[in-house]
């Protein structure tokens, strides 16, 4: 009887193996609409948000209710405060989608969200299917018994994720310190309600961005339909690499419905177009499977990092057969390397140092933060822009900082094809997180996921698990105040299940789906082995410039292993200003500059101010402060850097903040929101170029250093000239180097009494020559610029097509190009000229030639020198 039955139920099961279909995916994204929740207290205020608007998936309700003109464009004028009320209020989506006979026949249907923001539920015909509480991950909700033939309605609700969390928060005698307090007054100071919940913190406002909480079906959305078995997740594992073979991993999470048999199919895709395959039986449980298709690829091409090779990149797919054929594939794109982060102990401490393809590279860069505040207008060429503005600076790696949120696929597929490595946060921006279990929980499914999209990427080589969570517990007033308040258990509490999720959940997540990238607890640490944010070992966060307000000198004192964030703000592009302020706006105390500067809640242009008195003379007007304010920036940062160069083997890194913008305003970006390079990014392509030389002085003595980063020795010579501002050479010295590969080499040490006999009226100007071209160059001075007697420099400028020739009878510190309210693109601007120097540029614009030859601005630190030239 028994065998009987179990025949017949495995007869039962046949025909649907036999019939079991590929799975299909249907994009979920036309038909929204958005609307106020129906009782919400907002509708008496904005009663037209309460009528259901056309919505773009994916999205924010905030973007929706900007192309219905319902909110003013936050980024103009005052307009920020204006759509707060937003972020305070419910909200509701709806779409249809059409169920046909073929679906409903599929054993399973899924809608799937790559990502919901935040607190939400999922409906569909009215019945709720899903509760969601985490922006960064992926929810998969089965609806197949909630569906029926024809329409289906599918509605997501929105609670207020401030709204949801502040009694809670409120009812807290010590809340969980956070990252910055509200300007709006929907929170109290100290009363944060961010540090519970799983969200771009950056939303919540920082001090370089507007605060605009977002909520909608912000990732892309699509219902899956599947028989018997899908891949859950797919991961390319690199085992071992050496130049004869690589042997790779294929590893795949398959959920099946039911035990069976079936194969799993890799095809590896060189780049010359070769295919290696393998082919693997494999029988299934019902539930979750692992499945690990080894593979080798005979004489591997390496991907390598920019300036040391080429990028080849592989095609791996995957395919999942049942027995009447594909059930389903995913395939992922990846690139050949090793990479090891390398911790000598040695006479400075203990080293940081990343180690590719058995190079050890010198960290080139910038922090990275979101590219807008709104995250679905960021569009691929947005993204191209920034990154080829990077590479272009000579950068070879971007931290993607952790109080944002994991990027889109295009930027990590750019990334490998532009071989800029990637230093990649988990998304902890600094506040102090949950210690519940629930929490960590929460938390690892999302990095298991984010893992698993990510990890193939060859330019990742680097993970951290958060920024600033683990030195602000250790040294922030309002942590050490924190602790003192909650007494010592708590402390204890708090403080070991921050340690278990960054040194233990997170760690295991990528040992376990990225096992030959490194993983660092954070930034800045020291791996858990000592103190964080020190000198002498780990990665080092240094804001005694700028928030300390120590002069930019200071960073010559400060000799890290690897420098991972300083900086110095700057203004925009004017142009750029002119999009967020009136002509009436245009100064540094009227309420609209303030607002677009939010550190120090508006009071950060003093702080800019501060640096160009330090150095540089007074502001002549609002112009001549933008101006200024990019010299400090550019000259300030480009200290630093140089310092951290010649520093090597010491220091293995330099990552400015911050590369990019996410609004129009004041802040630490070398090129603006709107894609405009400031001074600064000029500096790096010249700072940060594979030949350079550093002549820094600090306490009355120049060192001169020269700085390879070419992996073969190269044969230069070098010299120092002093000379006057009107060109006269007073002294000269140098000689030949065959400068080592990977390496920095102090060549001389030159007291200021051997270089400087008129502090006032001489620079000295270093310089790296290949035969009889200058390969880099660095001035140096023994008094600040405003103690100089700067000449008028003589400029002239010539047009030839579309190139622009400029000249100096006299010494031109900082020169600027500007074309006023037309844009362009030069190939180089921000530079100093010698006394009868000149140099040609390639101008690019949409402008015509008469109107750029009309608008010119050549501005130096004697002053702005307008020509109308030929």
């Amino acid at each position: 009887m028994i065998l009987r039955l179990c025949l017949g139920m495995l007869l039962a099961l046949l025909p649907a193996l036999a019939t079991a279909a590929p799975k299909s995916v249907r994009a979920l994204d036309s038909g929204w609409q958005v609307r106020l929740a129906p009782c919400d207290a907002a509708i008496k205020a904005h009663p037209r948000a309460a009528r259901w608007i056309t919505a773009r998936v994916p999205g924010s309700v905030q973007s929706n209710l900007l192309a219905a003109r319902l909110i003013p464009d936050p980024y103009v004028g005052l307009n920020e405060a204006k759509v707060q009320w937003v972020g305070l209020a419910d909200w509701q989506y709806r779409t249809t989608i059409t169920a046909d006979a073929a679906m409903l026949a599929r054993d399973h249907v899924d809608l799937v969200f790559d990502g919901l923001d935040t607190f939400a539920e999922v409906f569909v015909n009215g019945t709720k299917l899903a509760t969601t509480d985490n922006a960064h991950r992926r929810w998969r909700v089965p609806a197949k018994a909630a569906l029926h033939l024809g329409r289906n309605e599918v509605t997501v609700s929105f609670a207020s994720p401030i709204r949801r969390l502040q009694p809670m928060v409120l009812a807290e005698k010590n809340p969980l310190p956070g990252e910055y307090d509200s300007m709006f007054g929907d929170e109290p100071a100290g009363k944060q309600t961010s540090p519970y919940i799983r969200k771009p913190k950056y939303h919540y406002g920082w001090d370089w961005g507007p605060r605009i909480v977002t909520l909608g079906v912000w990732r892309a959305a699509r219902i899956e339909a599947w028989d018997s078995a899908r891949i859950e997740a797919f991961r390319v594992q690199q085992v071992a690499i050496t130049d004869a073979q690589a042997r790779l991993s294929a590893d795949l999470d398959v959920t099946a419905d039911r035990a069976m048999t079936a194969q799993v199919k890799v095809d590896v895709t060189a780049p010359d177009g070769r295919v290696t395959s393998a082919v693997q039986d494999v029988a299934l449980e019902a539930g979750r499977n692992a499945v690990s298709v080894p593979l080798s690829i005979a004489d591997p091409k390496r991907w390598q990092p920019v300036g040391y090779g080429a990028q080849p990149l592989y095609a791996v797919r995957a395919t999942l057969i049942g027995g009447a054929g594909a059930l389903d594939s995913a395939q992922r794109r990846t690139g050949l390397r090793t990479v090891e982060l390398r911790r000598p102990r040695d006479q400075w401490g203990r080293g940081f140092e990343l180690v590719v393809n058995g190079t050890p590279v010198f960290m080139k860069g910038a922090n990275l933060i979101p590219f807008d505040s709104l995250p679905d207008r960021v569009t691929p060429q947005h993204i191209r822009t920034v990154m080829t503005a990077a590479r272009d600076a000579n950068m070879n790696m971007l931290r993607v900082w952790g109080g944002g949120y994991y990027l889109d696929d295009a930027f990590y597929d750019q990334a490998d094809e532009m071989g800029l490595m990637v230093w990649q946060d988990f998304m902890f921006g600094g506040a102090v997180t949950p210690p519940d279990a629930a929490f960590r929980d929460n938390v690892r499914i999302e990095a298991e996921e984010q893992v698993a999209r990510l990890q193939a990427h060859p330019a990742i080589v680097i993970w951290a698990g958060n920024n600033e969570v683990l030195s602000g517990w250790e040294t922030w007033g309002d942590r050490i105040a924190f602790k003192r308040a909650v007494g010592a258990a708590e402390q204890e509490r708090i403080g070991t299940a921050m340690a278990i999720l960054f040194d233990g959940v997170l760690r295991a997540a990528v040992a376990a789906g990225d096992g030959d990238v490194p993983y660092w607890p954070g930034s800045p640490s020291a791996n858990y082995e000592g103190p964080p944010d020190v000198t002498t070992d780990g990665d080092r966060h240094y804001w005694s410039v700028w928030g300390g307000k120590l002069p930019v000198e200071a960073y010559l004192d400060e000799t890290p292993r690897f420098m991972s964030e300083y900086g110095l703000q700057a203004m925009p592009d004017m142009k750029t200003i002119r999009s967020f302020a009136k002509p009436s706006d245009l100064s540094i105390t009227s309420p609209v500059m303030k607002a677009h500067q939010k550190f120090l809640k508006g009071e950060g242009n003093d702080r800019i101010l501060l640096y160009i008195r330090n150095t540089y003379a007074e502001p002549r007007d609002f112009a001549d402060f933008v101006y200024l304010s990019q010299v400090a920036q550019a000259e300030g940062i480009e200290l630093a850097a140089l310092h951290h160069r010649a520093s090597r083997p010491r220091t293995m890194g330099s990552l400015y903040w911050q590369m990019n913008d996410v609004w129009p305003g004041a802040s630490w970006s070398s090129v603006d929101y709107h894609g405009r390079w400031k001074a600064l990014n000029f500096h790096a392509r010249r700072f940060y170029a594979p030949l350079a030389i550093a002549a820094l002085r600090r306490g009355g003595v120049t060192t001169i250093s020269l700085i390879s980063d070419l992996t073969t020795p190269t044969p230069l010579r070098w010299r120092v000239r002093v000379i006057d501002l009107e060109g006269r050479e007073i002294s000269t010295r140098g000689g030949m180097a065959d400068v080592a590969p990977l390496s920095a080499t102090a060549v001389a040490t030159l007291p200021d009494a051997t270089l400087f006999a008129d502090p006032a009226r001489t620079i000295a100007v270093a310089e790296l020559l290949e035969g009889e071209r200058v390969v880099s160059r660095s001035l140096v001075a023994s008094v600040r610029a405003k103690a100089m007697t700067l000449p008028d420099p003589g400029i002239t400028a010539r047009w030839s097509g579309d190139r622009l020739t400029i000249g100096a009878t006299r010494l031109a510190r900082a020169v600027w190009i500007d074309f006023g309210a037309h844009d362009a693109t030069l190939s180089d601007n921000g530079f100093d000229l010698l006394p009868g120097e000149r140099i040609t540029i390639t101008v690019a614009s949409k402008a015509k030639a008469a109107a750029l030859r009309r608008s010119l601005a050549i501005r130096t630190l004697a002053g702005t020198d307008f020509r109308t030239v030929p």
